[in-house]
């Protein structure tokens, strides 16, 4: 069985048990979090697409942690004219390790 859900303006295919980094989320650490925003439930030959989310599908997830990404530099150059520009930024995110994916 596996869901396709939708939080932080990004969409990912989940599985009961799997751990993945979300965009930041409220809650803290050892709290569980529900999902609502379910695009897709698929569960053997049975799959049931939203339009545009299932009705009476959620996902619960648990917060595992919350860290940072890598930085990522930025740079920016002018060719002869003596301009350069370098920025670096470190995303939020949130590891959560899913619990359960309830359908109707």
């Amino acid at each position: 069985m596996y869901a396709v859900i939708k939080t932080g303006g990004k969409q990912y295919r989940v599985t009961p048990g799997e751990k993945l980094k979300v965009e930041k989320l409220a809650g803290e650490v050892g709290s569980d979090v529900v999902i609502d925003q379910v695009l897709m439930v698929a569960d053997g030959d049975n799959v049931t697409v939203g339009a545009p989310v299932v009705a009476g599908a959620s996902v619960k997830a648990t917060v595992v942690s919350h860290g940072r990404h890598d930085k990522v530099m930025i740079f920016k150059m002018r060719r002869r004219k003596h301009y350069r520009k370098t920025q670096g930024h470190r995303q939020d995110y949130t590891e959560i390790q899913i619990q359960q994916i309830a359908a109707k």
